[in-house]
């Protein structure tokens, strides 16, 4: 515990944590990534490495990301915030008009090179998922209209304007489609609101408001609301109903609860130490969305709980080392943006694992930096890359790249120093002796006043030869 507590008390503790514990995540995910795709891969197009391939061009895609983000000062942040929401909102609502009108047509969801699918976005050949981008632009705008705002979050009004309409657009445009992403989003506006220290009444208000909103998302299924179809079947609702009142395993193979009980029987199989890498059944066209949404799956089957044990230690870490950044930050922007962050990536691993494993409701999110996909890894690492910049501008950390600072070339190529912490001068007390206001300083009466233009004497008496004696 002493040789951990010095390791942890260098001045560039988090900002390695945090490169180890990211980078790993994203090696375990390309890894997983080729197990539960080589097979599917060969069967239909004789690679089996076409999806390691597509995922590994997105992961250099985001460690440039990553790269860029890290380089970033603060105030730079804070500008992009705003127009990386309205990007964000601007391609969610078309994203859900093209979806809309596909229904309503009972056609395709495109307008010429614009094509809509549920939760993508095409542009031609480019695929991106608008509600990944809304995530980190949420974070951004939050953070800086909270540290804006400072201690005049006590007040109501203060909230209401403009955070909560915006938020609560958000929701609307995200959940409608997607319930998982939108709770993910829910994650990261807590994590907002505790870090700017909003009082426990303020929680409990919005728990409230967003129970009552996640229930009338739910019922919006039966309108079409997600992949749902108008006059069938509430999945939503259904999903629910099978995690609160789950029947026999066997009763429900065919049903709603066919991923869950497959999810079982990896889990089951895979043991305390798996079956081995690549040696795994269910994702043999068994498991639905194995490289997906269910790949943690996959890992209990193949690494069992030594395994499952492992993504959950990295991402405790991961967990951890956010919030000693937003702790030992002295800008109130990269407290609550680290904080949001953290809460983000760490929340949406909580859903998924807790999906997977049964502790929650089915809701379709990724596994941040191991499931399959472009759009999430990308922004992810975006966010680990703004973390890291946060990381380096701690106040120790700062000091000490100052003190010995890496060489010019590494400076140019990987990332520039951090500016120094500013020097807090305290305010002198005034003396007893002098009295609350210096002498010198106190407005003279008028009949002490000279006039303008005239000048004082100096008391000196005596004539001139006198005084030159």
């Amino acid at each position: 515990m002493a040789a951990l507590r010095g390791l942890l008390s260098r001045p560039l503790a988090s900002y390695h944590l945090l490169l180890a514990s990211a980078g790993l995540l994203l090696l375990i995910g390309l890894t997983m990534v080729f197990s539960a795709t080589s097979v599917r891969d060969y069967a239909q197009g004789g690679n089996a490495s076409a999806s390691l391939t597509k995922q590994a061009i997105f992961a250099v895609i985001g460690i440039v990301a990553f790269w860029a983000c890290q380089r970033l000062p603060a105030s730079t942040y804070r500008a992009l915030g705003r127009p990386t929401l309205a990007v964000a909102v601007g391609l969610l609502i078309v994203l859900n008009l093209l979806v809309a009108y596909g229904r309503l047509t009972d056609g395709d969801a495109k307008i010429g090179p614009l094509e809509a699918e549920l939760l993508w976005l095409y542009v031609g050949e480019i695929s991106l998922q608008p509600s990944e981008l809304a995530k980190f632009a949420l974070v951004l705008w939050g953070a800086h209209v909270l540290a804006r705002k400072g201690a005049t979050l006590g007040w109501w009004r203060e909230l209401a304007t403009p955070l909560f309409p915006v938020v609560g657009l958000l929701f609307v445009l995200v959940g409608y489609n997607d319930l998982g992403s939108m709770l993910c989003l829910l994650a990261l506006v807590v994590g907002l609101l505790w870090a700017a220290g909003v009082r426990l009444r303020v929680f409990a208000a919005l728990s409230t408001i967003g129970l009552l909103g996640i229930g009338l998302l739910v019922a919006v299924a039966s309108l079409g609301a997600g992949s749902g179809v108008r006059g069938e079947d509430n999945y939503r609702l259904a999903r629910l109903t099978v995690f609160f009142n789950p029947p026999p395993l066997d009763a429900c193979k065919e049903q709603l609860c066919y991923q869950m009980v497959q999810a079982r029987y990896a889990i089951a199989n895979g043991g305390w130490f798996g079956t081995g890498l690549g040696q795994g059944r269910t994702k043999w066209a068994w498991l639905p969305a194995a490289e997906n949404d269910f790949i943690f799956a996959v890992i209990a089957e193949e690494l069992g709980v030594v395994g499952c044990a492992v993504i959950v230690t990295l991402f405790a870490v991961l967990g951890y080392t956010g919030l000693r950044i937003a702790r030992r930050v002295d800008d109130p922007f990269r407290r609550l943006a680290a904080a949001g962050a953290t809460a983000w990536l760490v929340g949406q691993a909580f859903i998924n694992i807790g999906g997977v494993i049964g502790l929650l409701p089915l809701t379709g999110v990724p596994l941040p930096f191991i499931s399959d996909g472009g759009s999430a890894l990308v922004v992810t690492l975006a966010a680990v890359g703004m973390l890291a910049s946060f990381a380096r501008a701690e106040p120790d950390a700062a000091r000490a790249l100052h003190a010995r600072p890496p060489a010019r070339w590494v400076r140019l190529v990987w990332a520039p120093l951090p500016p120094l912490p500013g020097r807090r001068r305290r305010a002198a007390s005034p003396s007893t002796a002098r009295g609350p206001v210096p002498q010198a300083r106190k407005r003279r009466t008028d009949d002490q006043a000279t006039p303008r233009g005239t000048r004082a004497t100096r008391g000196r008496g005596g004539t001139a030869s006198e005084r030159r004696r």
